[in-house]
């Protein structure tokens, strides 16, 4: 994986139509992983167990890089493969898309049925807001107290996102660019001279 920025969802969207009676649901959400995306599959398969299909597809910043589509039931090539072609095209990454449909009783044939899907992935990108995002990395740094005001306005005047944790020592949880992780641990170990224990082995990217 590499450090350069990449498109992804800035949140959930929904997108639906009707095409020759059969209505389309286009959904679509951010997965930094692929238990998200597979998690997303479930709760729509769950939410629309009455649909006649839905089909999923995502693509995932993993290691190595992850993406997949099934038909669902529609002929090959007809759903699913559409639908994560619509995600290639656009370049985007750690997203999810689930397009559900209910039969409305008129045969659109291969080429129809791909028309659909890609549209209803697409709709749902729209709504969903695509951004340009910088990959990240988290990692905890545990202190005294002592040490705690220093590191926690070291990390907020870095702008990045964390969470403290209050107990016999303090655990901050820090979601860093990897650009600029190594410095900013840096930064911490030479203001508390070298007494935050950095938990590197923590490390997790997305």
């Amino acid at each position: 994986m590499t450090e350069e920025s990449y498109r992804t969802v800035e949140r959930r969207g929904r997108a639906e139509f009707e095409v020759t009676g059969s209505e389309f649901i286009g959904h679509v959400a951010p997965a930094p992983d692929a238990d998200t995306a597979e998690s997303f599959v479930a709760e729509v398969r769950e939410e629309y167990a009455d649909a006649t299909h839905n089909v999923p597809a995502y693509r995932v910043r993993a290691d190595p890089f992850r993406e997949w589509a099934s038909d669902d039931g529609e002929p090959a090539g007809s759903a699913g493969k559409p639908a994560l072609n619509v995600l290639q095209q656009e370049a985007i990454e750690n997203v999810v898309a689930v397009v559900t449909r209910y039969y409305g009783g008129t045969n659109l044939g291969v080429g129809g049925l791909a028309r659909a899907y890609s549209r209803a992935v697409k709709e749902g990108l729209d709504e969903a807001g695509v951004v340009e995002e910088r990959p990240h990395e988290r990692f905890t740094v545990a202190v005294e107290y002592d040490d705690s005001g220093t590191v926690r306005g070291i990390v907020e005047s870095a702008g990045v996102e964390f969470d403290a944790e209050y107990a016999e020592r303090v655990t901050l949880t820090v979601r860093a660019p990897v650009a600029d992780a190594d410095a900013l641990r840096d930064r911490i170990r030479s203001a508390t001279s070298g007494r935050a224990v950095i938990d590197a082995d923590n490390e997790a990217r997305d």
